[in-house]
């Protein structure tokens, strides 16, 4: 290893400075900022044969210029120097070695190996004065001990910060928090590495390892990578590292209350033998990767945007970094308004590799500013900033205010927090009334409201808090319409005592030298002196904030204060906190008296005891010292662009406090105010977007503070909201279009810009160049030429010169072009012609678009006799052009066409003559072919008078745009043939008296827009149509919107009608048969002017109408007619018509239906017959028939809204034919029958089978002892109903196996003792005459399967639950007998196989002996005798009946007695047990009236016995 050089000391292609992590660049950075690197690169420069290293390695150091003035700077000479790592808020996340030390750039800085830092520091000693040197070794030891100290007290900070964390109560509830933060690594390849961390946060956080920003999935990469979680340590092992691993990796970890990640960065050396000789000298100026300058361009921009509250908008832009690296990234940054954004629930932010991404997911008007995308490499930063504009949210009231915005905890102590926001820009028209603080203690979401009554002042002091808790604050704003949407949460503040949360909130990173000292040495016995310099900061009608400076001494270890206060005018000074001293110096009073006058003075105390007061502060009145500002001064609003205007104003006069401005714009003559910001602006000068082109806005200003908004200022004067002029840019292209001795003329593009205004002119300069060397400019032109071509005169022959171009406008004369290539000024004398100019492009489509163009200025020998058009996609090579038209044009305009929609192209054109084609024209900028939103084209029009016009409107006209007509191309000026009239955003071209001679094209463009233009082909046949249409129009015609018809009325009335476009002037003449006929008895006449309906009534038709009716109209000079011939059957179609209306009409004069008799099924399947009736009255009758028979009144029955019904709730056979109801009364009788027989009655039933089949439920499977049972469910069940049963598509054949059938209203299909045969698709069918409803279920796979298995558990368990063995004949539950006599029990067995029977005595078996016998015969009976009963057989006793399918066991107690010598009885009781069945007992009974009957006994016991056991 000692013959090699370490890999980090090497220039490798796959390696660059991209896989550090932000901590690592941060340090590098400023490890070399830092003396040490400067003052090693210069002792390496001074002598570098004296370096260990390079004489080693052959390595010769070159000197480096300029690091020889760098000035030491005193840092802590250690044998191996460590750095702290720190993360993006300077917090001390542990400490790294330079893993780059070896690059040449950083080789100086290295202390790694002893011998170089002798011999560096033997270099640099003998190059340092002795002056030089002690000053050095002085402050290096002052750098030693400040270091040293800061480090050990940033470490008991941190111990004690820790602490403090996790004593604090609202620890249970925050976000994550690195502990330790995962370490950057460099390692060998085939090594292993491990990044851990250690996070706290409750809930306990979801961590996730990132590499390159990509989640890493352990399952992705078996073995590769290995994640743990234990106790709140999480670690990231990567397995046989290879230089793919290579990268930055990122731990994220997230709760519900946020998110947070750190980086490391894992780089693997790979090992390559000697150093490479050919390592690049040292770099100056900026470090970039590699020696790679990156070039960064962000394209895609986003723009200005506007949002809502409560939408979610994302802004991105598309970033191109060349050259292209794998796994770079740059560094992404966003800000708004200047202020660095991080990831937090509101903002996320995205990397796709080429797009950056912001994601607002909750708008809210605090998001409103100036977003900017910074990225960052290591050659520099490109920035792009837009404005994002945010709306208040719809109000939930009609009139009430924007929400607040801004919401924070302003000052925090003990036992309050005081709240400040910013007023909203709208009051929804009412002024508001005040606002409503709420409180919510972090890890709930119950809120709070704080106070009773709307507070006006935008600061409130939130009191009665809990000490220790954090709290979240939302504000709402009320007016007299309603409340408005709660702010945005504040950020949680914590009641605490100021002087703890800076004793828990730790120190900066060690460099900055911002220290705060946490605990010191208490000194002993000593009183404290006064407080210093106390004032009251803060004063308002609720609370007075009072803040102080600690007295001098050096030790504040417990020392703690008092505030007391005093009435004005009084020495009565009474302590405010007695209980509860302060420890920080500040507080705040409440429950001042409003407008009384107080002094405040302070004291210290400590364990020594209570020090002398303050000096008491001025008198103070309580009361809101803080004004309203004044109103802004004069608005100035100044033209930007065509949406925006820039306004400027001037600031309000001594104005306190201020928060703010709000801009408004109103539309001149309306009084309608909008704001234009919805975050206050802190400026003078604002840009406001979003607004009309076109349209002029006035606008005014007013001021914000905590105190409220102030007047509005005056009104501006109005603006037109139009872009602003500018001078133009430059043009560009110039060319040389012809050549003589003396004079060339030039040609150039129009600029790219006119800065809102029309083009004047050019001016046009030229230089004399003699070898190589330009001279000084000189004017060509003094008067601006108008055209873009222009011949530059007394210049001599064969000199070189170059030209410079200027265009002007009314804003003035623009910055001239770029020099234009160097040209020869001698005559040309070729034959062909010279270029063409000026080209143009017009009317762009998607598949077409109009060149014009210039002849060339020099004609060659011949006149130009043609043009050719080339034309290519802007992309392709010079290859690729092609010809548009094979025969030269003598045009100078075409239409090229056949173009694909979305492509570029460019083309360019070549002149010919006799001798051939000319050189090409310059090539045009691409245009991509695609046909504009809103393009309109050139519309032909004739009006009323005949007069034909072409029309052309233009959606995105400007106030400076013109409408210019051309012929063929050739603008038309005053032609007596033509006239242009223009209104608004609108333009005709009218035909005086159109002729052959106007056929040709008629274009129209608009300039000061994005290309507006279109053209119009006028032929000889187009001319020939509007020509006849004129004719039309000057002798017209009344227009009918309808011919004569004829239609049908009440009362069998027959209207003749039509519908012309007539004036109330016009006249009408009826004809019937060429006989004029007059109103009168048989006719009616009317004309309605306003609808222009003219109408003919007739009463009714009689054959001697038969004929022709014709109506002839008039109106001034236009005449029409219209005829109705009524002959034949057409004729005698209406008459009947006519008749059967008027018969209808006088059945309508008394009761009658309106709705004739039909049926309804409900969906209970109920048939319901109805009919609707009209005219009704109490005197009408309505009754129903049945095959002629009167239908009782009943319950089925009902007449309800005018409809009469009849229920049949269960419709069957029997219910099948014709029903009729009869309406009657004094005006009339009517009738309406329904035939409910054989097809009527068929149809009725069908659709009651509809309604049965569709409250059919799915099919479904189930299991049964004797096999597979499939069913349905209907909601009804009617015994007509019809269903078919499918197997396989085949209606299924029934047997013994296979059967249907209903129970209630389940219809079944049982498969007995199924098998594999039986799978496959079972389906039921529901015939209701039409499709029927079929519903399917597959018996197949595992469906079948389960089946099957449930049906054979089933019928295991029915064989195993008839065959198991049981006792049949219950044995009674205690048997008492008399000593000596013989016991005998049988009871029945039953099982199969035949159960084994055992006897048991007390749980003992027993056997059958002389005393007890046994006995158990025909496999169905057990007995049991025991002959003579003594003493011993008393016990409790067992039958226990086993086969394989179960046992079971049957148990009764044996008991004796003795009867006495003389007066007793013996009596026989039976007794049914609840559970045993019968049982035997004896009882004795002493009788005084009998004797000894004990052989009466004896018999009697014996024959109970026998009677028991024939009964068992």
């Amino acid at each position: 290893m000692s013959g090699s050089i370490p890999f980090y000391q090497k220039h490798h292609r796959h390696y660059d400075r991209s896989y550090r992590s932000s901590d690592m660049e941060s340090t590098m950075s400023r490890y070399q900022s830092s003396s040490r690197f400067s003052a090693g690169r210069s002792r390496f420069s001074a002598d570098s044969s004296r370096s260990a290293l390079s004489t080693s390695r052959g390595l010769e150091w070159p000197s480096l210029p300029g690091l020889e003035e760098s000035r030491l700077s005193p840092l802590p000479k250690r044998p191996k120097p460590t750095y702290l790592a720190v993360d993006r808020e300077n917090h001390v996340i542990g400490y790294v070695v330079p893993i780059f030390r070896g690059s040449e750039e950083y080789a100086s800085g290295c202390s790694e190996t002893q011998a170089m830092g002798r011999d560096t520091a033997q270099v640099a000693r003998r190059e340092i004065s002795t002056a030089d040197l002690g000053m050095e070794q002085m402050s290096r030891r002052e750098a030693i001990r400040e270091t040293a100290n800061r480090i050990s007290i940033n470490k008991r900070i941190h111990e004690q910060e820790q602490h403090f964390r996790r004593m604090n109560e609202d620890s249970l509830m925050h976000s994550p928090e690195f502990v330790i933060k995962p370490r950057s690594h460099t390692v060998w390849e085939k090594q292993c590495v491990r990044l851990h961390c250690t996070v706290s946060g409750w809930p306990d956080p979801r961590v996730v390892w990132y590499k390159n920003n990509v989640p890493i999935d352990p399952l992705c990469s078996a073995g590769k990578y290995k994640l743990e979680s234990n106790y709140n340590v999480h670690s990231l092992e990567i397995n046989r590292c290879d230089f793919d691993d290579t990268a930055q990796y990122r731990v994220s970890a997230m709760n519900s209350k946020g998110e947070l990640s750190a980086f490391a960065s894992v780089v693997v050396k790979r090992f390559k033998g000697d150093i490479d000789e050919s390592l690049p000298a040292p770099r100056k100026g900026p470090v970039s990767e590699y020696g790679i300058n990156f070039q960064t361009h962000i394209v895609d921009k986003f723009g200005v945007s506007f949002g809502r509250e409560g939408e979610t908008m994302s802004l991105g832009c598309t970033v191109i970094i060349s050259p292209t690296l794998n796994r770079y990234q740059p560094e992404i940054q966003w800000y708004r308004d200047g202020i660095l954004l991080s990831p937090t629930k509101w903002y996320q932010m995205s990397w796709s590799g080429d797009r950056a991404t912001l994601t607002l997911v909750h708008l809210n008007k605090e998001d409103e500013g100036l977003y900017t995308l910074r990225i960052t490499t290591k050659s520099g930063y490109e920035t792009h900033s837009a404005y994002l504009f945010v709306r208040d949210a719809e109000a939930e009231v009609e009139g009430a205010p924007a929400a607040p915005l801004d919401v924070r905890g302003l000052d925090a102590n003990k036992d309050y927090i005081i709240v400040t926001w910013k007023q909203p820009a709208a009051d929804g028209g009412n002024s508001i009334l005040g606002y409503f603080v709420d409180r919510c203690e972090v890890g709930t979401n119950h809120w709070v409201q704080c106070n009773e009554t709307p507070v006006k002042f935008a600061r409130f002091p939130v009191t009665n808090l809990v000490e220790g808790r954090s709290f979240a604050f939302r504000v709402r704003a009320v007016n007299s319409c309603g409340m408005s949407y709660p702010s945005r949460v504040s950020e949680p503040v914590a009641a605490m005592d100021p002087a703890d949360r800076a004793r828990m909130r730790g120190t900066s990173a060690p460099w900055t030298g911002q220290i705060i000292v946490t605990e010191e040495e208490p000194a002993e016995s000593i009183v404290p002196a006064r407080p210093r310099e106390l004032q009251v900061t803060e004063a308002t009608k609720n609370y007075v904030v009072l803040s102080w400076r600690p007295p001098g001494e050096k030790s504040l270890e417990g020392l703690m204060y008092y505030v007391e206060k005093c009435v004005s005018g009084t020495d009565d000074w009474q302590r405010v906190n007695t209980e509860i001293p302060v420890k920080s110096p500040r507080f705040a009073l409440f429950d001042l008296a409003e407008g009384r006058s107080y002094s405040f003075r302070v004291r210290c105390c400590n364990s020594a005891g209570v020090g002398e007061p303050s000096d008491p502060t001025e008198a103070t009145t309580v009361g809101d010292k803080l004004d309203i500002p004044a109103a802004p001064g004069k608005v100035v609003p100044t033209r930007n662009t065509d949406t925006s205007v820039v306004v400027s104003w001037e600031a309000s006069q001594n104005a306190n406090e201020l928060v703010g401005y709000y801009i408004e714009c109103s539309i001149e003559g309306s009084s309608v105010w909008e704001p234009c910001n919805n975050k206050p602006v802190n400026v003078t000068r604002f840009i406001c977007h979003g607004l009309t082109t076109g349209e002029r806005y006035i606008f005014r200003v007013r001021a914000v503070n905590a105190a409220g908004l102030s007047n509005f200022s005056p009104e501006s004067e109005a603006v037109e909201v139009k872009a602003a002029i500018a001078s133009p840019t430059p043009p560009y292209g110039i060319t040389v279009l012809e050549c003589v001795r003396d004079s060339m003329v030039l040609a150039w593009k129009q600029p790219t810009s006119v800065g809102g205004a029309d083009i004047t002119g050019y001016f046009v300069d030229y230089r004399e160049v003699v070898d190589g060397a330009p001279g000084q400019w000189h004017e060509a032109n003094i008067r601006a030429v108008s055209e873009r071509a222009y011949r530059v005169s007394d210049l001599l022959e064969n000199k070189k010169y170059q030209f410079q171009v200027r265009a002007a406008n009314m804003a003035g004369v623009g910055i001239p072009s770029l020099p234009s290539d160097t040209f020869l000024c001698e005559e040309w004398t070729i034959a062909a012609p010279g270029p063409p100019h000026d080209l143009e492009i017009r009317e762009v489509r998607s598949d077409s678009v109009a060149l014009l163009w210039k002849p060339p200025v020099y004609q060659g020998r011949d006149p130009v006799n043609g043009f050719y058009i080339d034309v290519k996609e802007a992309e392709a090579s010079d290859e690729a052009w092609r010809s548009v038209n094979t025969k030269a044009t003598d045009k100078t305009f075409f239409k090229v066409k056949n173009l694909t929609e979305g492509h570029d192209y460019v083309f360019r054109v070549r002149a010919q003559n006799q001798a051939g084609v000319g050189k090409s024209s310059e090539v045009t900028e691409p245009i991509k072919a695609v046909t504009k939103p809103g393009t309109k084209e050139i519309v032909v029009d004739v009006d009323d008078d005949g007069i034909i016009s072409l029309n052309f409107e233009c959606g995105e006209i400007t106030p400076d745009s013109k409408f210019v007509w051309s012929k063929n191309y050739k603008e038309i000026s005053e032609s007596p043939r033509v006239a242009v009239e223009t209104k608004g955003n609108k333009s005709k071209a009218v035909f005086s008296c159109p002729a052959e001679e106007d056929v040709g094209i008629y274009s129209c463009h608009v300039t000061h827009t994005d290309g507006a233009s279109s053209s119009y082909t006028l032929s000889p046949e187009e001319l020939k149509r509007l020509l006849q249409i004129s004719h039309d129009h000057k002798f017209p015609i009344i227009p009918l919107k309808t011919d004569l018809a004829v239609e049908m009325q009440e009362k069998g009335r027959v209207r003749f009608w039509l519908q012309a476009e007539m004036s109330g002037n016009g006249k009408i003449d009826y004809v019937f048969n060429d006989n004029g006929i007059s109103q009168g008895e048989k006719y009616k006449m009317n004309f309605d002017k306003n609808t222009g309906i003219i109408e003919m009534i007739m009463e009714s038709l009689t054959p001697a109408d038969e004929g022709t009716y014709t109506f002839r109209l008039q109106d001034g000079k236009a005449t029409n007619q219209s005829s109705l011939v009524l002959i034949g059957d057409v004729f005698k179609g209406l008459q009947k018509e006519s008749e059967f209306q008027r018969k209808e009409w006088f059945r309508k004069q008394g009761p009658h239906f309106i709705e004739f008799l039909g049926y309804e099924v409900t969906p209970e399947c109920c048939v319901l017959l109805k009919c609707k009736v009209g005219n009704m009255k109490k005197e009408t009758t309505a009754v129903w028939y049945k095959d002629g028979k009167e239908i009782k009144s009943d319950n089925n029955l009902g007449f309800t809204e005018g409809v009469l019904k009849l229920e049949i709730a269960q419709i069957s056979k029997k219910d099948s034919g014709v029903y009729e109801v009869v309406l009657k009364d004094d005006r009339g009788k009517d009738t309406s029958k329904l035939n409910l027989t054989e097809q009527g009655f068929k149809d009725l039933m069908n659709e009651v089978f509809s309604f049965i089949a569709n409250s059919s439920t799915p099919l479904k499977i189930t299991s049964t002892e004797n096999g597979i049972r499939l069913y349905t469910f209907v909601g009804y069940y009617n015994d007509l109903l019809q269903v078919t049963w499918h197997y396989k598509d085949s209606a299924i054949a029934f047997s013994d196996r296979i059967k249907s059938g209903v129970v209630g209203e389940q219809l079944w299909l049982q498969i007995t003792e199924p098998t594999e045969k039986d799978t496959g698709t079972y389906a039921i069918e529901f015939n209701d005459g039409k499709g029927g409803l079929r519903r399917s279920v597959e018996l197949s796979g595992q469906a079948y399967d389960d089946a099957f298995a449930e049906f054979q558990r089933l019928k295991a368990a029915a064989i195993a639950e008839r065959s198991r063995a049981r006792v049949a004949g219950g044995l009674p539950d205690v048997v008492t007998i008399q000593e000596g006599k013989a016991l005998n029990l049988t009871c029945n067995i039953s099982g199969d196989p035949v159960p084994v029977v055992t006897w048991l005595k007390n749980d003992k078996e027993i056997t059958s002996d002389e005393h007890c016998i046994l006995k158990f015969e025909s496999g169905k009976f057990a007995s049991f005798t025991i002959t003579g009963v003594n003493t011993s057989d008393s016990g409790k006793y067992s039958i226990l009946v086993k086969n394989k399918y179960g046992t079971e066991s049957g148990d009764f107690t044996s008991s004796h007695f003795l009867f006495p010598p003389c007066h007793c009885a013996l009596g026989l009781l039976e007794d049914q047990a609840p559970s045993r069945g019968p049982t035997l007992s004896l009882y004795l009974c002493n009788l005084h009236v009998f004797s000894c009957l004990q052989l009466q006994a004896v018999a009697l016991i014996s024959e109970a016995t026998e009677n028991q056991a024939h009964r068992q």
